[in-house]
Parts: C-alpha cells; structure tokens; sequence
C-alpha cells in the first residue's frame, strides 16, 4: 500500500503534469513517471519550480537498453517498446521525496532526447557517460564529449549487442614506439558459471 506522502505527490504530479504524463508506476516505495521526449524540457522545469513538487536536486541520469529487457540474450528478448531512454533520479529536499523519470527516445537506430543541463547543470557529466556508454545524443548540451572511452573508441560499450571483448585493443608497438589500435585479440568464450564448492572441500583428512 502506498504511504500517504508518495499517494500525495502522486495526485500532485497527475493534477500538475496532466497530459504530459505517459504512465506512472509505483514499486518498492518509489515512484516512477514516464514522459513524452517532446515534453522533457517543460516537464522537468515544472518538477524543478513548481513549489508542490520543487525537485530541486538532480541526483543522476542514467541510459538504459531496453533490447533485452526481460530475456537472457538479445535473441530472447521480447520488449516491444522504445530501445534506448534516459532515466533521470531527483530529489526534493524541502519535500524530503524522490521521483524517477524515464524519457524514452524515438528512434532506437539515432537516439536525441534533450538535455536538461540547463535546469540541472550537474547533469553535465551525467550526459556525457549515457552518450558515451549507450551513444545517446543530448541536444543542447554545451559540451558533449566522451567521458569514460578513449577519444578514439569506436561503438558504445553498454549497449547490449556491443561484444564483451570489445572490437580492439590498445598496445604499445616498440617498433613505432607509440601506442596503436589492433584487432581484439581475445578468443570468444561461454561464461563459465562460479562453482560454489562445498564447506572443507579439498581439505586433508
């Protein structure tokens, strides 16, 4: 049963956000909202300025890829919504509440949600790390860089059909005498699971 305070902002964010809001969802004690990417920019200053919700810390933003959610592998997967979104963790400290907002983007091949660096300028970063990770561009964003690959990293490390070995790897080359990028030379292999062993196993008798 949902406590009085998340029933409160609940009926807050419907009467507040009206049609902006595409769903709303509450588990574990937290309070989930999903937004029109459109509205991303109008929504969030709302949840900043309004004085009933007054969201004024940015906690994090995370990406996500949803093309395995709920299976093993991409090949099992089943999802049929949007691929990639930016989910954003706020707190209100005058309210003493937290609320999660989920933006997907609209084109799962190029995604562009807007940034919110200038309601929050501490998402700056944040940013940053989803559109190196997972390739999201943020529109509007005043330095949108790599953050946590190489400048020369090619692909998106978290998305889910990047391999786990990577495409190349970095070595020095005595020859050159310089760094250089080469073909991974890593064999694929299956995840062998840990093999939990039994108490004393092993020991001498």
């Amino acid at each position: 049963m949902p406590s009085p305070r998340l029933e409160t902002l609940s009926l807050c964010l419907q009467n507040v956000l009206t049609n902006k809001l595409i769903s709303k969802s509450e588990q574990l004690g937290e309070l989930t909202i999903v937004t029109h990417p459109a509205d991303t920019l109008l929504v969030m200053q709302t949840l900043r300025d309004h004085s009933e919700l007054d969201f004024d810390t940015l906690i994090d933003v995370c990406g996500v890829d949803y093309s395995a959610y709920g299976a093993e592998s991409i090949a099992e997967a089943n999802w049929q919504g949007k691929r990639f979104a930016a989910v954003y963790h706020l707190l209100s400290i005058s309210h003493n509440c937290r609320l999660r907002v989920k933006v997907f983007a609209d084109e799962d091949e190029f995604p562009v949600l807007d940034s919110v660096v200038g309601i929050w300028p501490v998402a700056n970063w944040f940013e940053r790390e989803a559109f190196d990770l997972y390739g999201i561009v943020f529109t509007g964003h005043p330095d949108l860089r790599r953050i946590l690959t190489d400048y020369g990293f090619i692909g998106n490390p978290f998305r889910k059909d990047f391999p786990l070995t990577g495409n190349v790897e970095m070595c020095y080359d005595p020859d050159q005498q310089r760094v250089i990028y080469q073909p991974v030379s890593i064999e694929p292999r299956e995840i062998t699971p840990r093999v939990i062993r039994e108490q004393h196993y092993g020991d001498s008798e």
